[in-house]
């Protein structure tokens, strides 16, 4: 389990401020944020890279705020691997162990098991200039993992592979986590490996931790409008309105929705996930909520378009080719777009 409460440390014209972080034993947590929002910053105060200026750091309830990274027994992947590049990756794994005196066929033993488990054993003999990216990855991974940690620390662990490798990559991680009950905090920038991976994750922005839950809870549900838009729910509306009882809002220029738990209160906002609006020629009848549009543009994404249409509500909303295809629609049709009441989220502005 790690615990860190309080954690203030300033760098320059960066801080953290105030973080306060529960992952429990055995739990995948993964920390998104935008570049310099100190995602990196907390995992190097959580190792004790850096010393915290005020707060406390506990792994499995001991406090560790005061001890050097060495005795922390923390393994930690940063994100350029930082392989010795004059000896083999089989001494890599090694090293860690061999400075901690332990004995030869334990050392061996341990290598072995990792090397399997991260598909490298044929590769131990080899230095890292001669090892690719993913290789190299597995290899890092492999020697942070050698001392048995109490926890694994890994900062962007995919972001530098190829779209194949991290696939692969990102499997193994999860394997790596569940086989072996490690606690793992996980850097990145990418959702979708975010939600592959995460039982939970957090969001970070200026140094402070702004939202935390399960991958469905906050992309879903977020708190806020920055995170509302950092995890691409796009449509964001102010809230003029809301009728308890009925279950409606409204918004800015008139248009009425309905949402299935409206809040109460001034200074609202609704989203809706462009993901959970469909579009189509026809008005459905069962859906809660049907706007009249016109499909001002489709935008190719590679694995899903984007879809922009202009009405009274402006919307953007997220097809399969496939779907999109079925719906016979093309640029400038008329269209209707439809979601259900519980795709309206609310959230104080």
């Amino acid at each position: 389990m790690i615990d860190v409460r309080n954690a203030h440390k300033e760098l320059g014209e960066f801080s953290l401020r105030g973080v306060d972080m529960r992952v429990e034993t055995g739990e995948y947590f993964v920390v998104l944020g935008p570049t310099g929002a100190g995602k990196t910053v907390l995992l190097e105060c959580i190792t004790g890279l850096y010393k915290l200026d005020q707060g406390e750091v506990w792994l499995d309830g001991e406090e560790v705020t005061n001890l050097l990274p060495e005795e922390r027994n923390i393994g930690y992947v940063p994100q350029d691997y930082v392989l010795f590049p004059h000896i083999t990756l089989r001494e890599n794994i090694e090293f860690s162990l061999s400075v901690r005196g332990a004995e030869r066929a334990f050392i061996n033993q341990r290598v072995e098991a990792l090397s399997n488990l991260l598909g490298i054993s044929h590769l131990l003999d080899r230095r890292p200039r001669t090892l690719s990216g993913g290789e190299q990855q597995r290899g890092a991974l492999a020697r942070a993992l050698a001392p048995s940690p109490t926890v694994l620390l890994m900062d962007e662990p995919l972001s530098a592979l190829d779209e194949g490798t991290r696939a692969e990559l990102a499997e193994e991680l999860s394997k790596v986590s569940s086989d072996m009950g490690t606690t793992v905090i996980h850097v990145c920038h990418n959702f979708d490996e975010a939600l592959e991976l995460a039982d939970r994750l957090g969001i970070i922005r200026q140094g402070r931790l702004v939202q935390v839950g399960t991958p469905a809870e906050v992309f879903r549900r977020p708190d806020s409008e920055f995170v509302a838009r950092f995890v691409g729910s796009r449509n964001v509306f102010p809230v003029e309105a809301v009728q308890a009882q009925s279950s409606n809002i409204r918004l800015a220029g008139g248009v009425t929705l309905r949402a299935t738990t409206p809040l109460e209160g001034n200074g609202l906002l609704a989203t809706i996930r462009p993901e959970e609006i469909s579009v189509g020629r026809a008005a459905p009848t069962e859906a809660a909520n049907v706007i009249r549009c016109r499909l001002r543009s489709v935008e190719d994404r590679g694995r899903f378009l984007r879809l922009h249409l202009a009405g009274d509500l402006s919307l953007i909303s997220i097809m399969t080719r496939q779907a999109f295809a079925s719906t016979g629609v093309t640029e400038g049709d008329e269209v209707f777009a439809s979601f259900a009441s519980e795709s309206v989220h609310l959230f104080p502005a």
